[in-house]
């Protein structure tokens, strides 16, 4: 008898690994899990759904005296009137959203404090303070988060122009100032 070699001892020994899980996969006493899958499915039963019955329509009539006339032409002219006011007053904003922002812009105006003027070659400036730093503000200088740029400069104040936008969206122009702080005369 020959002598089996040490490969073909290998082999064997790979089949029998390979053999020995499916040994526990034979029939046994337990239930399967098809069986519970089957007693499952008898033990739910579906609630059946009730449908609510519909609503019926009722046409209401139409009184002329109490309801708004749908065709009325004040109406109409009222509202051409207001879409007119939005797109005239975003044409009035329209330069300041396209010109490049200046540093003062990025602050609220009540977060700035008016702490003097001064000549500078025959031009009055105003001297502003914003978190603990002096800035130096001409007329034609842009400050504040309303597109607020400077008009006017007096020894007691700065006057700017802004343009705020109200609640449907129409923007307007106001007048704003900073006055100068009484422990700072």
């Amino acid at each position: 008898m020959k002598r089996p070699t040490h490969g073909s001892f290998q082999a064997w020994a790979l089949i029998l690994a390979a053999c020995l899980p499916m040994a526990g996969c034979g029939r046994s006493d337990e239930p399967s899990v098809q069986d519970w899958i089957t007693q499952r499915r008898a033990q739910a039963q579906a609630a059946p759904s009730t449908v609510t019955e519909p609503t019926a329509f009722r046409a209401q009539p139409y009184l002329e005296g109490a309801a708004l006339d749908p065709f009325n032409g004040q109406k109409l002219t009222q509202a051409l009137r207001q879409d007119s006011a939005q797109n005239s007053s975003a044409a009035l904003i329209q330069p300041e959203q396209a010109r490049p922002r200046q540093a003062l812009e990025a602050f609220a105006l009540d977060s700035m404090t008016l702490v003097g003027n001064l000549m500078q070659r025959g031009e009055r400036v105003a001297l502003v303070r914003v978190d603990q730093r002096i800035h130096t503000v001409r007329i034609g200088s842009y400050l504040g988060q309303n597109y607020g740029k400077v008009v006017r400069i007096t020894e007691a104040e700065l006057v700017l122009r802004e343009f705020v936008q109200d609640a449907s969206g129409v923007w307007a122009q106001r007048s704003a100032s900073l006055q100068l702080q009484a422990g700072n005369k």
